[in-house]
């Protein structure tokens, strides 16, 4: 991977963003003979951790990575919600379990930076993809492809941009496409914890009156942790030290796990809502969370992004029009992320009701 020079480079897909959706999307579009750039700095260090449901994961299967994330991932046989909403009358404690319905696992948990690394080696090798390390500082959209100004004065005219650049995308607002945005009154925890019981495979979600705490199982005896709080009491959990933490973490999860240390770093984030007016316009498909924001109830984010990476590559690879494909790719994102949107939606609110 090395910085381009200044010449101007012409392409069928350019993708802007290295997150894992970004990558992914190379990845899908490069082995569909789409000649491909990936315009992405260095990604920063990502302590979160992701669930993948089978559909994400038999991509990944596909793209060759699967191999080297398995030991590195825990599955998730068996999903227990409890309500502790300390409510007068509580809905009882509810398990599925993946074998009644012929499954493995509903998803498997592993930290975001293995899977950063291993797509970004496979891209490396990939001889239809040319990874660019500079920034995108400007994008011009419009009817016949986008051309696009990077940080180092590297100049790209793509056919099409996948804008996978994150909430705040450059590409999407480049492309005049509007978005509804909006805040819930919650603040997200999120760490990693040790524990001396075993986890079991099992994802335990508590439903407070705060919002969701999930404890969602990793390799080992760790799960990551995700309390959601008011930004009140997300600013008091943040001020505690390890130890304390650990104490109210036993203390929520009514020590299921046995005894609990922090394991990783913590992290916090504002709990927000973002959907487009369009999945794609003036030759920029919206990728990952550049076309959806949703809270971290039932692990959907990465999972829609890899299922937008898929749609995207899919639409562009048949035959036909550029612009026939990407109100396709349109319409067929809009009715599956506003949908899963809309239901975490009012899961989360009737949560804080």
């Amino acid at each position: 991977m090395a910085r381009a020079g200044k010449s101007p480079l012409n392409c069928d897909l350019a993708v802007v963003g290295g997150g894992p959706a970004g990558l992914a999307t190379a990845l899908l579009a490069a082995r569909a003979g789409l000649n491909t750039v990936l315009a992405a700095p260095q990604a920063k260090p990502d302590h979160r951790t992701f669930a993948l449901m089978a559909g994400a994961v038999r991509m990944l299967q596909r793209l060759g990575a699967w191999d080297t994330l398995l030991p590195r991932s825990a599955p998730l046989r068996r999903l227990r919600i409890i309500d502790d909403t300390g409510r007068l009358l509580r809905a009882p404690t509810v398990e599925f379990d993946a074998g009644e319905i012929g499954l493995e696992a509903f998803a498997w948990n592993f930290p975001a930076a293995p899977l950063s690394q291993v797509l970004g080696e496979l891209v490396g090798k990939e001889a239809n993809v040319k990874w660019l390390t500079g920034a995108v500082t400007s994008c011009d959209a419009g009817p016949e492809g986008c051309e696009l100004m990077l940080d180092d004065g590297t100049a790209i005219h793509a056919d099409v941009v996948a804008a996978a650049d994150g909430r705040g995308s450059l590409c999407r607002e480049a492309a005049g496409i509007a978005v509804d945005t909006w805040r819930y009154p919650q603040t997200a925890i999120v760490t990693t914890i040790s524990h001396d019981r075993d986890h079991m495979d099992v994802s335990t979600e508590f439903h407070r009156r705060t919002g969701p705490f999930t404890l969602v199982p990793l390799p080992g005896k760790l799960s990551s942790v995700v309390m959601a709080e008011t930004p009140e009491g997300a600013k008091r959990l943040q001020e505690l030290d390890d130890d304390a933490l650990a104490n109210e973490i036993e203390r929520r999860s009514h020590r299921l796990l046995g005894a609990v240390k922090i394991a990783g770093p913590r992290g916090s984030f504002p709990l927000t809502g973002l959907l487009p007016k369009a999945f794609a316009k003036n030759r920029v498909a919206l990728i990952g969370e550049a076309g959806h924001v949703v809270p971290p109830i039932g692990a959907q984010g990465l999972n829609l992004g890899l299922r937008d990476a898929a749609m995207l590559v899919e639409c562009l690879g048949q035959a036909g029009d550029t612009d026939a494909a990407l109100a396709h790719y349109d319409r067929q994102r809009r009715g599956d992320v506003v949908s899963r949107a809309s239901a975490i939606d009012v899961l989360n609110r009737s949560l804080l009701s």
